[in-house]
């Protein structure tokens, strides 16, 4: 059932997916590790759409937010390149922004979700304004703060999208897919990763399907579900999740083949399980990947420091958000260096310095709660430990 490679030390990780993927509704699923810079799992298998055609080593997968960890580090990069700075104004490269007491909100803050623009309900009457890129930004641009920004953080599960990306449309004049391809995909040497799917490599994507193997539809089904998942396993308060992360028809466009054609860098990011892997060897690594410097240490230093061990206001835990990731969790606990970011449906990547260990899996059966389920922190765990054990030998 797996495919690709494994290395012997990490063959616990084979066992873990194919345990998996084991069962007639499963779906099918990537996973990559990178360990001290080598690659040491590079596995897939299952199947990628509901007729059982399987999963293939260049099969793509929307992968819900975990994308924010992918736009953060395209901030990171411009960072890195001297083009911008976290503790700039938002309102430098976005004039407009500078309304309702928003001239005090600095990068840092959009990237920590502590900029007090997490709302969506208010912003749109349908989701379906959420595709009007132009549309968003203005809204944005005039909105009010829902508390004074760098004073406690709220998940901007949509939000996060339109303010980071149009931070990077404005700063470097092109589209935030065109910013993938040209400050992560070319110097990473990616597979695939892209903001929307471009039509040329839709051949390549993932059905999302729900558990029982049929293609996800129906507002109500997605909408209750998220809302289970939160109150169950974080305890969130559903007006918040539901402001921040459902506006009226969210679940329905969540859904659609809509979102192929449209940029809304929250959620509709497009990867391989090996290019998000790759990304994130390159930050465990201090920024340097098979002799080749993408990032300097001093950067990624300051991108994964801890901007705040305050709850979160939208999903009531502690997320520990560095700037675009959060903090990581495995069935083994967290760990407390690791940074990434998990999405809807299950998919997550993380890099952890510690171990210099990065983990990712993309998939296409849709559960568990917005920021993933156990499966991938089962595969986590098993990584970190077969990390430990190959660091002791």
């Amino acid at each position: 059932m797996i495919r690709g490679y494994v290395h012997q030390d990490f063959r616990p990780v084979a066992d873990q997916l194919e345990k998996q993927l084991g069962t007639p509704r499963a779906g099918g699923a990537a996973v990559c590790i990178y360990h001290h810079g080598e690659c040491v799992v590079d596995a897939w298998g299952g199947a990628r759409n509901q007729g059982g055609e399987p999963w293939q080593s260049d099969t793509l997968a929307m992968s819900y937010s975990t994308t924010k960890g992918v736009v953060a580090t395209l901030v990171l990069a411009l960072v890195d390149q001297g083009l911008i700075d976290y503790d700039d104004p938002v309102a430098k490269y976005w004039p407009e922004f500078a309304q309702e007491g928003k001239e005090r909100v600095m990068i840092r803050h959009l990237l920590s979700h502590q900029a007090g623009l997490h709302g969506t309900r208010d912003l749109v009457d349908h989701a379906d304004r959420m595709l009007d890129w132009d549309f968003m930004t203005r809204r944005l641009a005039a909105a009010r703060p829902a508390f004074p920004p760098g004073t406690r953080p709220g998940y901007h599960g949509l939000t996060f999208g339109w303010l980071v990306g149009e931070l990077v449309r404005r700063v470097t004049a092109g589209t935030v897919n065109d910013a993938v391809r040209k400050l992560l995909v070319g110097p990473l040497a990616l597979d695939g990763a892209f903001i929307g799917a471009p039509v040329a490599v839709r051949p390549r994507l993932a059905e999302l399907l729900r558990a029982e193997t049929k293609p996800v539809s129906g507002a109500r089904s997605l909408s209750s579900t998220l809302g289970r998942a939160a109150w169950s396993v974080f305890g969130m308060d559903r007006s918040h999740l539901k402001d921040a992360l459902l506006p009226h028809g969210s679940a329905d466009l969540y859904a659609s083949t809509k979102l192929l054609d449209a940029e809304v860098p929250a959620l509709n990011g497009f990867f391989t399980a090996r290019s998000l892997a790759r990304m994130y060897a390159t930050l465990a690594e201090g920024g340097q990947l098979e002799g080749t410097r993408v990032f300097s240490e001093s950067t990624i230093r300051r991108a994964t420091e801890i901007q705040s061990r305050k709850l979160d206001a939208v999903v009531g835990f502690p997320m520990r958000w560095r700037l675009g990731y959060h903090t990581v969790g495995t069935n083994r606990g967290i760990l407390p260096n690791a940074f990434g970011h998990f999405g809807y449906g299950g998919s997550g990547a993380w890099a952890d310095p510690d171990r210099r260990l990065a983990v990712a899996m993309t998939l296409n059966r849709v559960a568990g709660t917005p920021f993933g389920d156990m499966r991938m922190a089962r595969i986590g765990g098993v990584a970190a430990r077969c990390a430990e054990r190959r660091r002791s030998t």
